[in-house]
């Protein structure tokens, strides 16, 4: 008789253990928050990836020089390290205005919140040169964008575009 009760506590210990979270109201909501938050985080996030590429296709310099932080650190693979903004700038209003244009692929983007800092988003971008005809085929490259909300608006803080 001994030995069914011992299986018996440890069978609902386990049960217990392995309770789905809906059977605890208090971890739910945080589960439900924190899934609210990451969500949010999201959309944000793609929201000003989306408002600096528009600004990037249409050579809206004041846009894209009001979403770029003043510590702004671009790592390209062929370019190298740029830390100068108003460098930046230059090379965008020189070279990618009326020239470039970005191309994201849908359902790329990732968004990882990085606390007390802001949140880093990960992706695949291509890019077409408008002078050329375009290829049959976009060439997606990864791109990793560190983002910090600064006066209560998203930057871009640090880049690292990959071809």
């Amino acid at each position: 008789m001994k030995k069914n009760h011992v299986w018996l506590l440890l069978a609902a210990a386990t049960m217990g253990f392995c309770a789905p979270a809906g059977n605890n109201p208090g971890k739910t909501a945080r589960l439900s928050h924190a899934a609210d938050d990451k969500e949010s985080l999201y959309k944000e996030i793609v929201r000003a990836d989306s408002l600096f590429f528009d600004a990037y296709n249409n050579c809206k310099m004041a846009v894209m020089d009001s979403m770029i932080s003043a510590d702004i650190e671009f790592y390209h693979d062929q370019g190298g390290l740029t830390t100068n903004k108003q460098d930046i700038l230059t090379a965008l209003r020189n070279n990618i205005c009326g020239k470039v244009t970005r191309e994201l692929k849908p359902g790329s983007i990732e968004v990882y919140a990085i606390p007390n800092t802001g949140a880093v988003e990960m992706g695949m971008h291509g890019f077409h040169n408008n002078q050329e005809k375009p290829p049959p085929q976009t060439r997606f490259a990864k791109f990793v964008q560190l983002w910090r909300k600064e006066h209560g608006k998203w930057k871009l803080s640090r880049v690292i575009s990959l071809h």
